[in-house]
């Protein structure tokens, strides 16, 4: 059975919060995943329907939540992406370019291998965040996950969003996300065409 209620508490960096209810019954918990994935995120003062289910530990919290000035929309199916393909066919082709790059000798394998291993550090830190979410835990600070993507993790978030569905729909933190994702690509694209990339490859050697 649905209720109505009033959010009056909201942590957004956290991605949860509390839901008034009548009878002078305690708040309840209220987590993002609550809502759907195209809505708006809660503010204080937002009136919501939800209905009453249970988290792990059998207490309970609010599930299925609209907000009353929407029009509630169906679900998400299970499995089904809610994206393009086109963020996974520019990551396949970025990897394509590093690697013939260093085919070319136009860039150091290194290179390669670091944006391997930050792209797996960040996928790693992208799903410990979205269990400290659920946790209700402290977050790892939006601008860390941004700092991450900037120095070439961005393939292993992209990864983590589509994968893990953590930070796939806030649009603010896609925009910034996006445009890390742009400098990234450009510097290396400057790298390669310039042929600065050779002189770090002779450094290397010489290290």
């Amino acid at each position: 059975m649905r209720k109505q209620g009033t959010i009056t508490r909201w942590e957004d960096d956290r991605g949860f919060g509390f839901i008034s209810r009548d009878h002078g019954t305690d708040d309840l918990f209220v987590h993002i995943s609550a809502f759907p994935r195209s809505s708006r995120r809660p503010e204080v003062g937002d009136t919501v329907f939800y209905e009453i289910g249970k988290n792990k530990e059998g207490k309970p919290q609010a599930v299925n939540a609209s907000f009353t000035d929407e029009p509630e929309s169906p679900r998400p199916i299970a499995g089904k992406r809610s994206h393009g393909a086109w963020p996974v066919l520019f990551a396949l082709l970025f990897v394509g370019f590093l690697v013939a790059a260093a085919l070319f000798n136009r860039l150091p394998w290194l290179v390669v291998g670091a944006y391997g291993v930050l792209s797996l550090v960040t996928f790693i830190v992208y799903g410990w965040d979205k269990a400290k979410a659920k946790m209700g835990k402290w977050r790892t600070p939006e601008s860390t996950l941004h700092l991450m993507g900037l120095v070439g993790g961005w393939p292993g978030a992209l990864a983590a969003q589509r994968l893990l569905r953590h930070k796939s729909s806030k649009q603010e933190f896609l925009l910034v996300f996006w445009g890390t994702v742009a400098l990234n690509v450009l510097a290396v694209g400057y790298l390669v065409w310039s042929g600065n990339a050779v002189v770090v490859n002779q450094w290397i050697d010489q290290v």
